[in-house]
């Protein structure tokens, strides 16, 4: 019997069929949405797994083949096993005027063919029959370091997973974009499911950004328009020990699953990555054979069935590309059951029938948590539910360091809040109720007192365009992940903290701009963090309370524990409340008091930053004397006085010092 993970959202989608429903031209609903904007120069399309990128691409690259004047295109992918989204397709008989076709000499991510790809990518630009090229990132940045800029004239250059690029000076593939787009004539089609990196910085300059044209596709519409897939489930499993000892709990081999383990360098992992797989294996099911040819193993499960699973952490590149190979051709459900994996089969990897992601270990990025999450959301008959769930190992209450657990924590709760945030409804908000009539009948709108309306065509662009890329930023602010425990005041948090990191995203916002931005982020923030609670209807557009029944008069939404009457939520009470508490209320639900009790403690330690030399001039004089004052109590990290918060941390940082020296540690 498997245990069920901690499920932290449980979303529930439509099944409208929408977005996988295609027009005359055979194109879905964000592919028509990426055409119509076919003209522009600079194109960039932000839109969730397997909502069509790929094909979207192919459409606007063959249009300016044909239409615009450009003479050639090359397609970039991260690595090899996405770029089977970028095969040869048929477009024709769907009802487009051509279809798509990549030379087999230009085809540079097709393993069996591995012969001086930077050579053959050079080529491309001085010869005239080919049209279209395919390489993966790395080849591009090697090829371009001997190309002059002028070469790319004429060109589109489509980047997929544009997250990969960086506003860095250093980084190389940032540099290929800024020379194309400065110095040559060429376009530009940039794709990426996750417009953020882990790192803090930039995708683009600013200035940069400003010239593209956003194509935004949010993952709710995608999902919410699909025919089969009907719930999405993200969750937290708790172990202590190794992880391999508690895999059996959540493993269920009768799913499609993608098992990531860990990185050698992370915690959770045991440092041979091989001997992790070997047991993965002998938990799935005993070996029966391995095919050589393609490097698939077939597995016998306890109870008699066959399985079939890909080892991709192995390192031997031949064996490796054999595995990769038989991913790239394979086209029915049969072909594939469980498939292990370390650092490849995370983004643009397409397995329409995973159900299951099971990732080991915190992952540092939230793009990276999106991505993996995307392996298992892509639509296909059969499949009701999509699972993610992320093992984590639970820190030792009694080790002396616990600060990487914590942050460990903090980055898992915090990318569950994303997750959440991305895969829900969209809510409009207004300021008065007849400004309700104007929206479309499937959008979710709230009206509340006193917000700010969005008079500047900038702040209206980035609520409606780009929100979720900011609720990325402010949850990787190490400021705000410290803040959002609880004990920094809300007002805090939404006044001076967002604010903060909207100024430093948007510089080019005014203050009354900022506000219009902030206003929006906290209460989308809030309403979405909370668990609406209503009667029998729901807040639809347009649809206002019944007034002859005080049960449908008072329609309430659950706001940190308070229930308010919808009709009367205003900016005034959001700022009140910290939108992302319920994180922390999921986080005391997943984690035993002693264990939670010291994540606490370390977090105050956090935020105070005492020294160690600090910590004991107060441990020697003030904190003696408060603990003679009060019988022998030691003081609280939660009192209301600053200087006993103080005091708490203090004997925390002493304490944990004491037991690094027993431990040998210093």
């Amino acid at each position: 019997m498997k245990q069920q993970a901690n499920e932290i959202v449980n979303i529930q989608y439509e099944q409208t069929g929408r977005s996988s429903a295609t027009n005359e031209l055979g194109m879905r609903e964000m592919q028509a949405k990426a055409y119509a904007a076919r003209d522009k120069r600079f194109l960039l399309i932000k839109a969730p797994p397997a909502s069509g990128k790929s094909r979207a691409l192919m459409f606007i690259a063959l249009d300016k083949l044909a239409h615009q004047g450009l003479k050639r295109v090359v397609v970039a992918v991260p690595e090899k096993s996405i770029g089977r989204s970028f095969l040869n397709t048929p477009l024709k008989p769907f009802g487009f005027f051509a279809d798509w076709s990549v030379a087999p000499y230009y085809n540079l991510i097709d393993v069996k063919n591995e012969q001086d790809k930077k050579g053959r990518f050079i080529e491309f630009f001085r010869q005239s029959k080919a049209r279209i090229l395919l390489c993966a990132h790395a080849t591009l940045r090697n090829a371009t370091k001997e190309m002059n800029d002028e070469e790319f004239n004429d060109t589109l250059l489509a980047i997929d997973e544009f997250h990969h690029t960086s506003a860095d000076a250093q980084s190389n593939l940032g540099d290929v974009v800024r020379r194309v787009m400065n110095n040559s004539t060429g376009h530009i089609v940039a794709m990426t499911g996750s417009y953020f990196r882990g790192d803090g910085l930039p995708v683009l300059r600013q200035e940069d950004e400003a010239r593209f044209f956003p194509i935004t596709y949010n993952y709710y519409e995608q999902l919410n328009g699909y025919r089969y897939l009907k719930n999405l489930l993200l969750g937290y499993h708790f172990y202590q020990g190794s992880y391999l000892d508690h895999l059996a709990e959540v493993l269920d081999t009768t799913k499609k699953t993608i098992i990531h383990i860990p990185s050698i360098n992370s915690r959770a992992s045991t440092g041979n990555k091989y001997e992790e797989t070997d047991r993965i294996m002998k938990l799935i099911g005993k070996k029966v054979s391995k095919d050589y040819d393609t490097g698939i193993y077939t597995l016998q499960t306890p109870d008699g069935r066959l399985l079939k699973v890909a080892d991709l952490v192995e390192d031997d590149t031949q064996e490796r590309n054999r595995v990769q190979a038989y991913l790239q051709r394979m086209n029915r459900k049969e072909d594939m059951d469980i498939i292990i994996a370390l650092g490849t089969a995370k983004e643009g990897f397409d397995w329409q029938w995973c159900e299951m992601c099971l990732t080991i270990g915190v992952r540092g990025s939230l793009t990276e948590v999106i991505q993996i999450i995307g392996r298992c959301t892509r639509d296909c008959e059969g499949k009701e539910t999509a699972r993610f769930v992320n093992m984590i190992a639970m820190p030792d209450a009694e080790q002396a360091e616990v600060k990487v657990a914590v942050n460990d924590f903090l980055k898992a709760i915090t990318a569950s809040l994303l997750m959440e945030q991305v895969m829900a409804p969209n809510w409009n908000f207004r300021t008065v109720a007849c400004d309700v009539e104007h929206e479309e009948h499937d959008s979710h709108t709230i009206v509340i007192e006193g917000l700010k309306p969005l008079t500047s065509v900038r702040a209206k662009q980035i609520v409606e365009e780009q929100l979720d890329d900011l609720k990325a930023d402010v949850l990787n602010n190490d400021l705000i992940v410290r803040a959002i425990s609880g004990s920094t005041t809300a007002e805090t948090i939404t006044k001076d903290l967002i604010p903060k990191v909207i100024r430093e995203r948007y510089p080019d916002l005014n203050e009354e701009e900022v506000e219009m931005v902030r206003e929006h982020f906290v209460a989308d923030t809030l309403i979405k963090g909370s668990d609406i609670v209503m009667d029998e209807t729901s807040i639809r557009s347009g649809e206002q309370p019944e007034q002859d029944s005080e049960s449908e008069g008072n329609r309430l939404i659950k706001l940190a524990n308070r229930f308010v009457n919808i009709n009367k939520l205003s900016i005034n009470l959001i700022d009140s409340i910290n939108p992302f508490q319920r994180a922390y209320e999921v986080l005391s639900k997943t984690v035993d008091a002693p264990t939670l009790r010291i994540i606490q403690d370390t977090i105050a330690e956090q935020k105070f930053n005492l020294t160690l030399e600090q910590a004991i001039i107060l441990f020697k004089g003030p904190l003696k004397q408060y603990i003679a004052e009060h019988d022998g109590r030691l003081p609280k990290p939660d009192d209301p006085d600053p200087k006993v918060r103080e005091l708490a941390v203090a004997f925390q940082v002493v304490r944990n010092w004491k037991a690094r020296v027993l431990a040998g540690l210093e």
